[in-house]
């Protein structure tokens, strides 16, 4: 018996979900977690798939766990919540080709990649669609570098940490180009919010003439008819 579950984790707990899950299989739910726990105890931050392969009869189980998204892998390296929505203008983030090799060095087993450098491509094309730029540099412009073997050392030896003076650099790049992008965002919402203004005032004059026009005509009628009324009264006096 095969149950699939997505988890915390490191953080997984118990809860109605996961013993209406478990429930049928008959197993120690509190042994589930404990080594679910310290199974995905290297992801602990994030969401992991895992599979529980249960044995009917003797109650044993083994746990698969399969490697997060690479999405998901580059936020928690990285240290950010989300992707950017707007990717072609606005960055979230300033990687290290480290960070970027140390995500592939995880996620490797589980990608159908030739080799480690065909990774390592993989994870920088998915920091193009996620806004993040690595060695100050746009993804596309990284992977142009990896393929003309800049990074070949870095990437041959696997090295997976950067030094905290690069690391600096790195975030006060990208600090300098937050400033320009908020203050890019924070226009563009001005001249939005100008131009929604304007439709709503040249609206509003729309409608007040329209509603002047009305009542000029109304007026124009009224002592017409009026005054035809008053040639078809007939006299009281004979």
């Amino acid at each position: 018996m095969k149950i699939k579950l997505l988890v915390d984790a490191g953080d997984m707990k118990p809860g109605p979900a996961l013993s209406q899950k478990l429930g049928p299989a008959g197993i120690n739910i509190g042994k589930v977690i404990q080594d679910v726990n310290k199974a995905t105890i290297s992801f602990k931050g994030i969401k992991v798939p895992i599979e529980l392969d249960v044995d009917a009869k003797t109650k044993n189980f083994t746990i698969n766990v399969f490697t997060p998204p690479v999405s998901e892998l580059l936020k928690k390296e990285l240290g950010i919540e989300k992707g950017s929505g707007q990717h072609k203008k606005i960055n979230v983030a300033n990687a290290a080709i480290e960070q970027i090799i140390s995500v592939a060095q995880t996620k490797m087993p589980g990608m159908l990649c030739k080799d480690f450098k065909s990774a390592v491509k993989s994870v920088v094309g998915s920091c193009v669609s996620l806004g993040i730029l690595i060695e100050d540099k746009n993804p596309k412009e990284t992977e142009k570098e990896i393929d003309a073997g800049k990074y070949d050392k870095e990437i041959s030896a696997q090295v997976t940490s950067a030094s905290d003076d690069k690391k600096k650099k790195l975030q006060e790049y990208f600090s300098i180009l937050k400033v320009k992008q908020d203050e890019l965002i924070k226009k563009e919402e001005a001249e939005k919010a100008e131009k929604e203004a304007a439709k709503v005032a040249a609206a509003g004059a729309a409608g007040t003439a329209a509603a002047a026009e009305t009542s000029a005509k109304t007026e124009e009628k009224t002592p017409a008819k009026t005054a035809e009324a008053k040639a078809e009264k007939p006299s009281a006096k004979k």
